[in-house]
C-alpha cells in the first residue's frame, strides 16, 4: 500500500476514505464516477468520459493485485507507474479545460483559465471587459481610461504607445490588452506577459473585437452589447429630420490633422445618420491631412473637440470653409469627445451626441446655427 501512503501523502496527509472522495468524481464537465464498495481498495484508472464530444478524464477504482509482503518489489514498483498515470491525468484535464483566444495579429494565447489580471492600454477595451461585467478583473490602464470612473482608481500605466514596462510586470497580470499597433507587445512577451492585440477601426472590428473579449472573458452573450449599439444608432439616425440628410461634414479626431475617413467606425455612424463625410473611404480610416484638402472639400459643417477647437480660424485659408464662417461648429467637450472617439460600448451614446449636433447645426434644419 505504499502508494496509497504517496497520494495521501500529497493531498495533505489525509487517510484512504479522504483519498477515495478525493477523486470519486470529476471537475465539471465531467461525469462523477460510481461509488466504490467500502471493502474495495483505492488503486486508480484512466478512463475517458466524454460530454458534448470534449474528451475528458476521470478515476475510478480497478482491481487490485493481491498485497504482498511488506517491501515486495512487485507492490513497490507499482508507485512510478502511477506517478505517471497522475501526471498525464492532471496533464489531459488542464488541456481539455485550456483557454484559446486569437488576437487581431493572428497570434493565439493560451491560458488555463479566463484571466483574473488584466491590464488594459485602450480606453475602448478597458470600457468593453467593464460592459462584459468584468471590472474588477482589470489592475491597471493607460493614462486615457477614465471611464467607468472606478478605472481611475488604479495604477495608471502610461500610454498605449509608451507604457510603463516595470508597473506592468509588477502588477503581474494575467494578460495584457493593447492595440495592434503598439510596438510594446514584443517586449511584454519577451519577459513572459501575454499579449492580446486588437484594433478596433470598423463597426465590423467592434463587433469582432466584443466577441473575442466575449470568449477571452468566458461571457456568453458579448454579442448583446453591439446588439445594444446597433438599435441605438439606428434609433439616433430616426431622430433625424429628413431634411438634415446630406450636409457635408468634417469629423477631426486629433490636430494634425487629424480625421476621421468615410471608413472609420466614426465616419460609418456619420452615414447611418445621413450625412457626407468629405473624407472618402480611400484615403484610410483616420487619414492625416494637408489643411487645403478640407478648405477646397468646404464642409457645412465641423465636428471637433475642445482640445483642437482653439485656433480653427487661425489656419490658412480656413476663414472662407462655410461651416466657420456661418458658425456650424460642434464643439464637445473631453467628458463627449471622449464617448466619440472611442470604438466601444457607448457608440450609440455617441451617435445620439452627432444626431443633436447635426440638427442644430445642418444648413438645411431651418433655424439658427
Amino acid at each position: 500500500m505504499a502508494w496509497l501512503l504517496e497520494i495521501s501523502r500529497r493531498l495533505g496527509g489525509r487517510g484512504a476514505g479522504a483519498v477515495a472522495k478525493s477523486f470519486a468524481a470529476c471537475p465539471p464537465p465531467a461525469l462523477r464516477a460510481p461509488p466504490l464498495p467500502p471493502q474495495s481498495p483505492w488503486p486508480l484508472r484512466l478512463l475517458r468520459c466524454w460530454r458534448k464530444g470534449r474528451a475528458v478524464v476521470r478515476f475510478a477504482q480497478v482491481k487490485e493485485e493481491p498485497a504482498k509482503q511488506a517491501g515486495d518489489t512487485e507492490q513497490n514498483a507499482l508507485l512510478p507507474r502511477l506517478k505517471v498515470v497522475l501526471a498525464l491525468v492532471f496533464g489531459f484535464a488542464g488541456a481539455a479545460h485550456a483557454l484559446q483566444v486569437t488576437d487581431d495579429r493572428g497570434v493565439t494565447i493560451t491560458l488555463a483559465a479566463a484571466p483574473q489580471r488584466i491590464v488594459s492600454l485602450l480606453p475602448s477595451l478597458a470600457e468593453t471587459v467593464c460592459e462584459l461585467g468584468h471590472c474588477q478583473r482589470i489592475v491597471g490602464v493607460d493614462r486615457y481610461s477614465t471611464y467607468p470612473a472606478s478605472l481611475q482608481k488604479l495604477p495608471q500605466l502610461g500610454g498605449g504607445l509608451d507604457p510603463n514596462i516595470e508597473m506592468i510586470v509588477a502588477l503581474k497580470p494575467d494578460v495584457v490588452l493593447m492595440a495592434k499597433s503598439s510596438r510594446a507587445g514584443e517586449r511584454l512577451e519577451s519577459l513572459g506577459i501575454k499579449v492580446f492585440a486588437l484594433e478596433p477601426k470598423t463597426h465590423a472590428d467592434v463587433q469582432r473585437v466584443m466577441l473575442k473579449l466575449g470568449q477571452l472573458l468566458e461571457v456568453q452573450d458579448a454579442q448583446r452589447i453591439w446588439r445594444a449599439i446597433d438599435a441605438g444608432v439606428s434609433a439616433a439616425a430616426q431622430s433625424l429630420p429628413v431634411k438634415v440628410r446630406g450636409a457635408k461634414v468634417y469629423f477631426e479626431v486629433n490636430e494634425g490633422p487629424y480625421a476621421a475617413g468615410e471608413s472609420s467606425f466614426i465616419g460609418e455612424t456619420l452615414t447611418r445618420l445621413g450625412a457626407k463625410n468629405i473624407v472618402p473611404a480611400k484615403l484610410g480610416p483616420f487619414p492625416k491631412l494637408n489643411p487645403e484638402f478640407i478648405v477646397r472639400a468646404n464642409p457645412d459643417v465641423i465636428l471637433i473637440g475642445q482640445r483642437s477647437a482653439g485656433a480653427l480660424m487661425a489656419r490658412p485659408g480656413w476663414q472662407s470653409i462655410r461651416a466657420l464662417r456661418e458658425n456650424r461648429v460642434c464643439i464637445f467637450p473631453t467628458d463627449e469627445a471622449n464617448v466619440l472617439v472611442r470604438p466601444g460600448p457607448r457608440m450609440a451614446e455617441a451617435a445620439r451626441i452627432m444626431a443633436k449636433c447635426l440638427e442644430s447645426k445642418s444648413p438645411a434644419n431651418g433655424g439658427k446655427p
